[in-house]
């Protein structure tokens, strides 16, 4: 009957750090289909799961084996022929007990099996051929394994806002006063101009130098997607070629040899393509933080075309006072010379007046 999956849930996959023996290290991106499998021809159970076409987990139960649980949420057993140690997140307690449950079930299998073929070599008196390690024998498909639901996470997008400030205008009623508000407008119309432009120089510069970068991360995201398609390609054709040497009879240990540099060929491939995807993550990032700078330019753009505006209007307002101190000056002015022509006439009465007394204090002596 060959191999037959015969439990299946979901779970994140982690591995442990080969490096640092502490820490995890996930090798997929979302939740993925775990099943146990059963080998009827070997009579051997198997924990399987694929991502796409690629196994990221491949480990063969032994009756030393010891499946922990190490949260609420979280379970790991170490597999000592492919010298790592396996980690599952599930979505609940409910599903890690399971699991747990059926690896405790396919161990005492196991062991039971491994029990039963000691008592037939031993009758047989013949050696027996140990069973290759829990490596994929036949190509698995996705559709082969049975899951459940994905858990979808959906971040939310800050929203930023703006606050912006008038400026306070006062009018004042004399001469002085309008002096110093017309230094004060212009003073403070110069400020934010000379403001505005430095930080538009500054915000050019810096998009000049995005989109440099952003054309050249372009260029460099299509050289790695056609690498990566590369590594793909190149890994399934070692996955096929270790397949096929397993089916292989005879000179096994050129054969084992062959698989060991064939795996490691396929991590150094796989660690190459984390990196690819870590790159393009960050050339994503980079292209974001250039659409924020872009969209901080039009905001600063528009908020220079604003302080124009206002600009102007302040430079009519200031029009307008300069005609009006002016008109005044002028009322001023002709209303200093109707005073000094009614002083002159006062005068001149005065002085008539003064000699018509000297004439009437002379008239009344005389009399």
């Amino acid at each position: 009957m060959g191999e037959q999956p015969i439990f299946s849930t979901r779970a994140h996959v982690f591995q442990i750090d080969p490096s640092t023996k502490k820490n995890w290290v996930p090798t997929s991106k979302h939740a993925v289909t775990v099943s146990y499998f059963f080998d009827s021809t070997r009579n051997v159970y198997r924990i399987i799961s694929l991502d796409g076409s690629k196994a990221i987990i491949n480990s063969t139960i032994t009756p030393n084996m010891t499946f922990t649980k190490t949260s609420q949420k979280f379970g790991q057993w170490a597999d000592s022929r492919a010298n790592t140690v396996y980690g599952l997140g599930f979505s609940s307690e409910s599903h890690l007990s399971k699991f747990a449950e059926k690896f405790a079930e396919f161990k005492e299998a196991a062991r039971l099996a491994k029990e039963k073929s000691q008592e037939k070599t031993e009758l047989s008196s013949t050696p027996s051929q140990e069973s290759a390690p829990g490596d994929l024998q036949s190509p698995l498909t996705p559709e082969s394994i049975n899951g459940t639901d994905e858990d979808r996470v959906t971040p939310n997008t800050p929203k930023h806002s703006e606050a912006r400030a008038e400026p306070p205008q006062n009018a004042l009623p004399f001469s002085h006063s309008l002096d110093n508000l017309f230094c004060s407008i212009s003073h403070f119309s110069s400020s934010i101009n000379k403001h505005w432009e430095a930080e538009l120089a500054a915000l050019k510069g810096n998009n000049a130098k995005l989109t440099a970068a952003l054309l050249e991360s372009t260029a460099n995201v299509k050289q790695w997607k056609q690498q990566l398609g590369a590594y793909q390609e190149e890994a399934e054709r070692l996955h096929k070629r270790v397949t096929e040497l397993e089916c292989v009879s005879g000179q096994t240990m050129v054969i084992k040899s062959q698989k060991t540099e064939l795996n490691r060929t396929i991590e150094e491939l796989e660690a190459a393509l984390r990196a690819k995807e870590e790159e393009l993550e960050r050339l994503k990032e980079e292209v974001e933080s250039a659409n924020e700078f872009k969209f901080q330019k039009d905001t600063l753009t528009q908020k220079l075309k604003e302080t124009e505006s206002r600009n102007q209007t302040l430079e009519a307002q200031l029009s307008d006072l300069e005609q009006r101190l002016e008109s005044s000056q002028l009322e001023r002015e002709a209303y200093m010379k109707s005073l000094r022509s009614l002083l002159e006439l006062l005068d001149s009465k005065i002085f008539e007046l003064t000699e018509l007394r000297d004439t009437l204090a002379k008239l009344v002596e005389g009399s």
